[in-house]
């Protein structure tokens, strides 16, 4: 487990910065900057991943949004805690920091240190926002403050798995097993990911579902039957909305999670402490999330519903027909093994988390980069979670017991980060 509390040496530099007499308001902290710093820089990692070539291929974005998110939260509950910290402990912080300050250097170094290639554009962004505060003592103690926590998380984190080898995939030969799927049949990826420390949880096969149905099973027959009629790409029987659907949602899942609580937390008008825990809490779900669908999926290595249907020959099962030239509406299926579904624990660990924050209720819509100019609407989280996870069924690239033990999943992931970390008071 990652929450290990520390003392970062180099804090010794506070000792040169006198705190003030009084801390600052929240009101004081708020009201001298006109954009929330938690919400611009979620936008900034935002747009870096989606950058060409940004992400590195071999590590999860997750894991990024996380440290980032968690840095934030740890540099603003730091001054005036609330919360329990996430990770990071500081002797003798100032109250009077600026708040804003740590939370924008704390962020930027985060992202520079894991993005070096964007550091030109991430120093402008950061001398930007703190150009926005007075040039005071406060500034000063808040950028002290964000530095020493990002140094401290980014230490923490160095070797927590993420960056090292993959280790290759060698596929079963088994009916069943996972195997590369066309068109490109790419290697495996995030094979190290299950190996990755988690975030909060204890470790990573936690909440490991249990296996996917036998092949010969009522219920295999049945969500295989129903994926390749839906998810055939020349399908007769998927209606244009759920067409529409499948392709809505294809594309990095967390990132639509992201954008659905800022939207969230503007409609709202959470404040700088509000958005740094949710957004941590967010995030942290999500990258303990994917660390966990990835043991699972790598625990089961069980085969995309595109090798299902061309080789159901061989499954031994008489009420499975192949179709040897079968393809899935969205032709690039993912490529890792079938179960869990990976959309759908993603999707239900992000509604899960912005249901505790604000109930499930809730008016909004949501954009997507697959389809230009297209917009979905929503009244609540869990809707829309549901709709993202059984996307991926008429897209042709999960079965619906992927996408039942991937919704279980994240919800189990989500629920417990939020009874655990980043308590009130603690």
């Amino acid at each position: 487990m990652f929450r290990i509390l520390a003392t970062f040496a180099l804090i010794c530099t506070f000792l040169q910065v006198a705190p003030l007499a009084n801390a600052a308001t929240d009101e004081e902290q708020n009201s001298d900057h006109p954009v929330n710093a938690v919400i611009e820089w979620n936008r900034t990692l935002l747009a870096i991943v989606r950058t060409p070539g940004a992400q590195p291929a071999t590590v999860h974005s997750t894991r990024n949004f996380a440290i980032l998110h968690a840095a934030i939260y740890d540099a603003v509950n730091i001054i005036e805690p609330k919360f329990s910290p996430y990770f990071v402990r500081l002797p003798d912080v100032p109250r009077s920091a600026s708040k804003i300050a740590a939370a924008d250097k704390a962020a930027r170094d985060v992202l520079v240190s894991l993005y070096p290639a964007f550091q030109a554009s991430l120093d402008t962004e950061l001398e930007q926002d703190l150009a926005l505060l007075p040039d005071n003592e406060r500034k000063a103690q808040g950028i002290v403050v964000g530095r020493a926590v990002a140094s401290q998380l980014l230490a923490a984190r160095s070797a927590d798995g993420a960056n090292v080898t993959p280790p290759p995939y060698v596929p079963g030969t088994q009916p069943g097993d996972y195997q590369l799927t066309p068109p490109n049949f790419a290697p495996a990826d995030f094979t190290q990911w299950p190996q990755v420390t988690p975030f909060a949880l204890q470790q990573p096969d936690e909440f490991r579902p249990g296996p996917p149905p036998a092949l010969t099973s009522a219920v295999y027959t049945r969500v295989f039957n129903e994926v390749k009629s839906l998810g055939f790409i020349d399908s007769t029987t998927r209606t244009a909305e759920q067409t529409k659907i499948g392709k809505f949602w294809n594309g990095n899942i967390q990132d639509f999670w992201n954008e659905i609580a800022q939207t969230a937390a503007l409609d709202r008008h959470l404040n700088l402490e509000q958005s740094a825990r949710l957004f941590a809490l967010l995030n942290v779900s999500l990258a303990d999330t994917a660390i966990a669908f990835f043991d699972a999926k790598y625990t089961y290595n069980f085969w995309r519903p595109v090798t299902a249907v061309q080789f159901a020959g061989t499954d031994g099962n008489p009420h499975t027909e192949p179709n040897p030239t079968w393809l899935p509406l969205s032709t690039k299926t993912a490529p890792d093994p079938s179960y869990p579904g990976a959309h759908s624990a993603i999707s239900k660990a992000g509604a899960t988390v912005l249901i505790f924050y604000f109930g499930d209720q809730f008016t909004f819509d949501v954009s997507s980069e697959s389809l230009a100019g297209v917009t979905r609407h929503f009244t609540s989280f869990s809707g829309a979670a549901e709709e993202a996870g059984l996307s991926r069924i008429y897209a042709g690239q999960h079965f619906r017991t992927d996408h039942i033990a991937g919704k279980d999943l994240g919800e189990q992931v989500a629920q417990s980060i939020d009874e655990n970390i980043l308590l009130q008071g603690k």
